[in-house]
């Protein structure tokens, strides 16, 4: 009985425990629909769906615009004669 009563504590404080957000910043990176759609409610009434989801969307938003930071333009070994 014991050992019931301390397993059925361990699971209750497990499921009580803080939840992963159900849309991380890659995953919105990777459904562009998904991301305008979260978009728009963001912009229309952000105290309904909380911070958290707000500020992934804004930073899959940045990623997709500005890239990954990786910069693709190498200058040449010599300057341009003008």
């Amino acid at each position: 009985m014991r050992i019931l009563t301390v397993l059925s504590l361990a699971l209750m404080m497990i499921a009580c425990g803080d939840s992963a957000p159900p849309e991380t910043v890659e995953s919105l990176i990777a459904n562009p629909e998904r991301l305008a759609e979260l978009r728009e409610q963001c912009r229309n009434n952000p105290a309904a769906l909380g911070d958290e989801l707000c500020n992934a969307v804004a930073e899959a938003t940045r990623r997709r615009f500005m890239g990954d930071g990786d910069v693709p333009y190498t200058p040449p070994a010599e300057e341009p004669r003008f």
